[in-house]
């Protein structure tokens, strides 16, 4: 089987903005999804915020994001599917409650 990542985009303004009760609902969202990808589901963490990002361009070390963006990036989950389409199909059950989710092929190398 092969993997793929699935990157969960999300504006942090809309949960700093939501009720606490809101992020509950997005924990739960997130455990249900794990439940039903199963054994399918490899790995995955939410992520800090984009505030305690350090970005690196060549020699330049940066604290934050390397540009200013709305979305960012909040979290990931490697996933096993059969190929592509098994793996958007698992992804469309990925909970993003403000934002999307992209997928692409893990690289493996041999």
């Amino acid at each position: 089987m092969a993997q793929y990542l699935i990157l969960i985009y999300e504006n942090e303004a809309d949960y700093e903005s939501a009720d606490k009760s809101v992020y509950q609902e997005v924990m739960d969202a997130h455990n249900r999804f794990a439940e039903q990808v199963g054994e399918r589901l490899v790995g995955g963490n939410a992520l800090q915020g984009v505030a305690t990002a350090t970005s690196i361009r060549g020699d330049v070390v940066t604290d934050g994001p390397f540009v200013e963006t709305k979305e960012v990036l909040g979290g990931y989950y490697v996933i096993e599917a059969k190929d592509l389409d098994e793996a958007l199909e698992i992804a469309k059950l990925c909970p993003a409650r403000f934002g999307g989710v992209e997928v692409r092929p893990v690289m493996v190398f041999e």
